[in-house]
């Protein structure tokens, strides 16, 4: 750790020892990175646009696993996994990430990744799905068609997410949504996601209708994406002897 970085520290050391009487939902951390400037995601969410930051945590964070992953153009990201206690948090606990930088090629190649894809808006590939900036994203402003008819119709829609990463994008409980048929165009709003990890996202669609089977069908969001439809149509088998 260089001098002038121990420096930052200290001084964000300092501003939070002020506040250590702070009441017990005042929770903070201090995000620290070498180099700083980097963008920090909270268990796939962002929290901190650049770094140096001083971020505040809820209850529901104490002494649980935080995942934090820490981006920096031209340097490889760095992921800490941390478990923090009250006092930890109450005392102002620091939490830092050394990065290292990508060989030139490797920085290069980083940065035109997606660059050949057509069917990624420029510069969109890493481009992240927040709560804080909502429809931030060209992602956001893709309109997806949804469309889900059954035989015989008037079968519940029940929606949710199925991720393979999810640390970045959270798996979801089913969402009813309505009854068969069903169309609609609207957009993927998915917290966490991105054109790269929607290769590792699932849209899990079930139906359900007293008197027959139930039926599920998985969507690989990034194909939805690159087609901007999501449909099927579902032949109910009756579960009775009739």
């Amino acid at each position: 750790m260089t001098i002038s970085m121990f420096k930052k520290i200290l001084g964000l050391f300092l501003i939070l020892s002020i506040s250590s009487n702070l009441s017990a939902k005042d929770l903070e951390a201090t995000l620290v990175s070498d180099p700083e400037g980097a963008t920090v995601y909270l268990n796939g969410m962002i929290v901190a646009q650049t770094t140096p930051a001083i971020i505040n945590l809820d209850k529901k964070h104490i002494e649980k696993n935080l995942v934090l992953r820490f981006d920096k153009a031209g340097y490889e990201s760095k992921t800490v996994i941390t478990s923090l206690s009250k006092k930890d948090l109450k005392k102002g606990a620091i939490i830092y990430a050394k990065m290292d930088k990508l060989p030139d090629a490797a920085a290069v190649k980083a940065e035109k990744v997606y660059k050949n894809d057509p069917t990624i808006p420029q510069g969109q590939a890493n481009a992240r799905v927040s709560r804080d900036n909502p429809g931030d994203t060209e992602m956001e402003r893709t309109i997806i068609r949804w469309y889900f008819d059954s035989d015989p119709r008037g079968a519940r829609i029940y929606y949710r997410v199925i991720s393979n990463n999810p640390a970045e994008v959270k798996n979801t409980n089913e969402t009813y949504l309505t009854t068969t048929p069903y169309e609609e165009t609207k957009s993927f709003g998915i917290q966490g996601l991105t054109y790269e990890n929607s290769r590792n996202v699932t849209v899990e669609i079930k139906v359900s209708k007293k008197g027959y089977a139930d039926q599920i069908k998985r969507y690989n969001v990034r194909q939805a994406l690159d087609q901007q439809e999501i449909s099927g149509f579902f032949e109910l088998v009756p579960t009775d002897a009739d």
